[in-house]
């Protein structure tokens, strides 16, 4: 299967499931930028390379996904009832 006859799947799926633009955008950035980072174990500025942008760039992108999950997170955990010890 070609990569566009597969986007153009992904991207049929993704409009039934009313995903917005901004959303997909965002979604599509931050597994595409994990995705090179894990290729390149990890290295900001071989994955900034190969990406095409700065290693700044990157490490400000990172961070700031770092940023979102732990918010994330702490969301989750405020929502979540406590346990109680026994």
């Amino acid at each position: 299967m070609q990569m566009r006859t597969r986007l153009e799947a992904l991207i049929d799926e993704m409009l039934d499931g009313q995903i917005m633009l901004d959303e997909a955008l965002t979604e599509f950035e931050k597994l595409y930028i994990q995705k090179a980072l894990a290729r390149n174990k990890e290295h900001l500025s071989r994955t900034a390379t190969k990406l095409g942008i700065h290693r700044n760039t990157l490490a400000k992108r990172v961070a700031a996904y770092r940023t979102q999950e732990r918010a994330a997170d702490n969301h989750r955990a405020r929502k979540s009832p406590a346990r109680r010890k026994r």
